[in-house]
């Protein structure tokens, strides 16, 4: 049995490997995105934007209660024939994890807003910065400080979602470990490399984002 599994190991974990860098691949650029758009929607929210709070409560809404693979099938299956021309899965995936994890970050960016006493904005506002040096200089750091740990969780899950873009045939490292099993008939192994590449993912996020949550606090860069 075990030397079984060490076979199938030594065969197929490159190429699971190199479906790992592409589940990577997927997570930083479709989280920088989501982080983009949760910081916009949080901000428009924390300060109660006009129409743009309301835009983004509706977003919010939408998104968090609808399931990120309802939200895959409608970007990859349901935008196509709307525009009519078709949406490479890569794109895709990238936009469904970017819209996702955008609303969850967006009520992030909002509580840790909403958190810093209402005092520290008019204080900066009396010494002449302006709404922008504000959330720059004043808001901005001491949000990141107490919103950085869930931040953090949040990009772990959506490390973990990218697996549902199996269903649209990205080829990340679920979906190559569905092709490695579709040819060796060998489920339970591979599902186990594939679990253990996943934890090995999770758990270096987990602590590197520990690593930059401890520097910040000490006011020094990661």
């Amino acid at each position: 049995m075990f030397e079984d599994f060490f076979q199938i190991a030594l065969q197929f974990t490159p190429r699971l490997l190199r479906g790992a860098l592409e589940t990577i691949r997927i997570t930083v650029i479709g989280v920088s995105l989501g982080f983009l758009v949760g910081t916009i929607v949080g901000v428009t929210r924390a300060y109660k934007t006009p129409v743009m709070n309301h835009i983004s409560r509706y977003y919010v809404n939408v998104i968090r209660g609808t399931p990120l693979l309802v939200q895959i099938f409608f970007i990859f299956f349901g935008i196509p024939n709307i525009i009519q021309r078709p949406i490479a899965p890569l794109v895709a995936g990238i936009a469904a994890i970017a819209i996702n994890s955008g609303a969850y970050f967006g009520e992030i960016v909002r509580g840790s807003l909403l958190a810093i006493p209402r005092g520290q904005v008019e204080a900066a506002r009396s010494l002449g910065l302006n709404w922008l040096q504000t959330i720059r200089y004043v808001i901005g750091p001491q949000a990141l400080l107490v919103g950085l740990p869930p931040l953090g969780n949040q990009f772990i899950i959506s490390l973990k979602d990218t697996s549902l873009l199996a269903v649209i045939s990205v080829e990340e490292l679920t979906r190559n470990g569905q092709i490695i099993i579709a040819a060796t008939f060998r489920a339970f192994q591979i599902w186990i490399l594939v679990a253990i590449i996943y934890l090995i993912l999770t758990s270096i996020s987990a602590a590197l984002l520990e690593r930059l949550e401890v520097r910040l606090s000490r006011g020094r860069a990661f």
